[in-house]
């Protein structure tokens, strides 16, 4: 997958946006949270998962989709290997993210 085909797919989401954020471009709904990074020269995602998805994303291989290697990778953050992921995989990835972002979390009583 190249990155502007990553780019596409991240944009096609209603409300998302694309934005700088550090070394990366940073896709986030408006107004909202980001649910996925860029990193051109790398070519690598990082995409925001609920807890229960990261592993199970995981299970394509090690070596192309991995936890982020830190606290982050602890809330979720998941590194897609762009050259080594199929587009099936990366737009499914990307629903999963942006609908955690986009739908409101229900309050607890």
């Amino acid at each position: 997958m190249t990155t502007e085909t990553f780019r596409e797919l991240a944009l096609s989401f209603p409300g998302a946006i694309e934005a700088p954020h550090f070394d990366r471009a940073a896709f986030k709904v408006k107004n909202k949270k980001i649910f996925a990074t860029l990193h051109e020269k790398c070519r690598t995602a990082n995409l925001k998962l609920p807890a229960a998805d990261q592993p199970v994303f995981c299970t394509f291989g090690k070596a192309e989709v991995y936890p982020v290697p830190n606290k982050w990778g602890l809330q979720g953050w998941t590194t897609f290997e762009l050259d080594k992921i199929p587009r099936e995989l990366m737009l499914d990835a990307l629903d999963v993210a942006y609908r955690d972002v986009f739908q409101p979390k229900l309050k607890r009583n």
